[in-house]
């Protein structure tokens, strides 16, 4: 069981345009027989609560091994995996800084309020394993005399760049850092860097490719994943909870 001090809540971002990938939603993409939404989900699987922010016509189908639902089941509202929250940056395709905070909204409006939030890309397909080592440095640090986390882990790449997208944040710290850039009207198409700029986080060295992303054809080639690869929601409607902004 998690000590209530580590207990953190995951925010999965499924929302872009995906332009280099010809509009086809990245969170669609099949990888190994699981979307990359439902790999997200997965490596997700001790948060407390999570939410996807991003467009809800494709969320899985099929449920994850954390989240499990029946297969025979089409998606709807009821057959959602237990727990998963949904909603949408406003405006739709403001950018992760926008997403981050739409998350972070619909985790405080439905009992999130653990102290770190994991924030996953959906479009890594071998996230679980970064995760893995950023929630081993977090449990290390917190074991440490003065310790507690501070203000997160953040996954850092064998070539040495920082990845926003998968992290460990302190989850007050997080909160107020959204709160400043708003302040200064730069959530909406901000950047990311600039959200995170006042966090005092560390940089852990994750497995070679476990950061590494589809935003173009050939990334999603030289993972395994082929065009057309890709599942369909049959129900563009429906999903989840919607808890915030358009779906």
């Amino acid at each position: 069981m998690q000590e209530k001090s580590l207990a953190f809540d995951a925010l999965i971002l499924a929302g872009g345009r995906s332009s280099r990938l010809g509009g086809v939603p990245k969170q669609s993409l099949v990888f190994r027989g699981q979307t990359l939404l439902e790999r997200a989900l997965d490596a997700a699987a001790g948060a407390r609560r999570t939410v996807v922010v991003g467009d809800s016509g494709f969320l899985p189908s099929q449920g994850t091994a954390s989240h499990p639902v029946s297969p025979s089941l089409p998606v709807s509202p009821a057959n959602w995996p237990p727990g998963v929250l949904r909603c949408r940056e406003e405006p739709p395709l403001a950018g992760p800084a926008a997403a981050i905070a739409a998350g972070l909204d619909a985790l405080a409006r439905n009992g999130g309020d653990a102290p770190f939030t994991l924030v996953l890309a959906c479009d890594m397909p071998l996230a679980s394993e970064a995760v893995a080592v950023l929630w081993e440095a977090l449990s290390a640090s917190a074991a440490r005399p003065q310790g507690g986390g501070g203000g997160g882990m953040m996954a850092r790449s064998g070539d040495g760049r920082a990845q926003p997208l998968a992290a460990f944040y302190s989850t007050p710290g997080l909160k107020q850092a959204c709160a400043e850039l708003a302040a200064r009207n730069g959530l909406v198409n901000g950047s990311v860097r600039a959200l995170l700029a006042s966090l005092d986080v560390q940089l852990v060295t994750v497995p070679a490719g476990s950061t590494s992303d589809v935003d173009t054809w050939d990334d999603a080639a030289a993972l395994g994943i082929a065009a057309g690869t890709q599942r369909e929601s049959t129900d563009p409607s429906a999903g989840g909870t919607n808890v915030g902004g358009k779906s």
